[in-house]
Order: C-alpha cells, then sequence, then structure tokens
C-alpha cells in the first residue's frame, strides 16, 4: 500500500477549486447583461478546504482525500456589489481581476505538483 501524500491531494484539491472558481467568474461574465443576475464566487481555498468557509468541501467517499477528505463541490454565494439600474451586479473590471487571482492559483498548483513529481522521481532513482 502506497503511503498517503496529503501535500499532493491538497494541490489537487487547489487546482479543482481554481477550476470551479474559474466556472464561477465565467458564469458571471456571460450574465454580465442580464437583468437581475446577481454576481456570484467561491469561498478561498484556504477557508474551503479546512471546512470553516460558510460551504465547505464534502468527502465523496471514505478516506478520500486523507483523513475525512473533501471534494470540490463548492456552492458559490452571492457577492455585495452595488447594483446597476436593471439589478445586475456584475463588475467586468471585477471579474477579470477574479480570473487573474484563478489563473496564478491554477498555475501555483501545476508547479507545485510538478516539483513533487520530480522530488518523488528523484527519489526513486528515476530521474
Amino acid at each position: 500500500m502506497l503511503p498517503k501524500l496529503e501535500v499532493i491531494e491538497m494541490t489537487r484539491a487547489l487546482a479543482a477549486h481554481a477550476g470551479a472558481r474559474q466556472e464561477a467568474v465565467a458564469r458571471n461574465v456571460a450574465n454580465a447583461d442580464t437583468p437581475g443576475y446577481r454576481a456570484a464566487d467561491l469561498p478561498g481555498f484556504a477557508a474551503a478546504y479546512r471546512g470553516t468557509g460558510d460551504t465547505q468541501m464534502r468527502a465523496t467517499r471514505a478516506g478520500h482525500l486523507g483523513s475525512g477528505g473533501q471534494s470540490v463541490t463548492l456552492a458559490a454565494r452571492a457577492l455585495t456589489a452595488e447594483a446597476a439600474p436593471n439589478g445586475n451586479t456584475v463588475s467586468l473590471e471585477q471579474e477579470m481581476v477574479r480570473a487573474a487571482e484563478v489563473r496564478q492559483q491554477h498555475d501555483m498548483a501545476l508547479s507545485i505538483y510538478t516539483s513533487l513529481s520530480g522530488v518523488l522521481r528523484s527519489s526513486l532513482g528515476r530521474r
């Protein structure tokens, strides 16, 4: 049985969180002109991973992501923002900032995973 490497699972969860957050940003941008649409975003990764946010990652099966584990089935929460005259709260400028944050989050997860993969290969003598 292989030992569990929680850092790899956490990195996978970080990438999945970035993907889910990108979906929320894309949905907001797609509905930028929809009357009454309320912009939404996910809680930060740290809060979601630890389960301290108002929505938390949940295990989908026993042993998923180590002890108790989590899945990335997070519900987006409405953002508080000034509404346009048509009731829409999407700010395209804010969505572009969020998109850049999400890209950085995903790039960080990929970099960590790549580094860990190299360390594991070196430890096995398969460089």
